[in-house]
């Protein structure tokens, strides 16, 4: 079985680099919102930070883009953002209010989002080896802060998962 032709190629691509983008659009908009929803100031700046990384991330992935001569989708960025928002509508026990599992599943959701990254600069460092357009330096510093992102996330989902899961000894709150 032979592989692509080089148009198809590009044409592929440029989906899988624009379905990239998507869902770094939503994901960002997650981190910024589970940042200002944190209680616990230690953790909302993490969040923050990490919603900053994410933003360079996705202005990395844009320039690859860019390089390549894949253009933006427009339409299919404002998908993931509209998706983020609509993600928000799910039954969690709470009809007006935040439930406790949010910041669980916001956890799972931003680690799964990154480990997605991670595989996408990893696609990208193996294609670097036959296009001398992508700079494999550079898509290396990339993975490398999506790994440590995604210890970082872990530790908080841990965190977060054991607070708000664990049953409470008798008698305290």
């Amino acid at each position: 079985m032979s592989g692509p032709d080089a148009s198809e190629s590009t044409d592929l691509l440029g989906i899988y680099l624009n379905d990239h983008y998507t869902g770094s659009t939503g994901g960002l908009e997650l981190f910024r919102r589970a940042a200002k929803a944190r209680p616990d100031a230690r953790e909302a700046a993490v969040l923050e930070d990490l919603a900053r990384q994410i933003e360079e991330d996705r202005d990395a992935l844009a320039a690859i883009m860019k390089t390549l001569g894949i253009p933006l989708s427009s339409s299919k960025a404002a998908l993931g953002w509209a998706a983020e928002k609509a993600g928000r509508l799910k039954p969690n026990g709470h009809l007006l209010s935040r439930s406790p599992l949010s910041d669980v599943l916001e956890a799972e959701s931003m680690l799964l989002g990154v480990l997605g990254k991670a595989a996408c600069w990893r696609t990208l460092r193996a294609v670097a080896e036959s296009d001398e357009r992508l700079s494999a330096e550079t898509l290396d510093t990339l993975l490398e802060r999506a790994e440590q992102q995604s210890a970082t996330l872990e530790e908080l989902r841990a965190t977060t998962a054991a607070r708000t899961l664990r049953p409470k000894a008798a008698g305290t709150r």
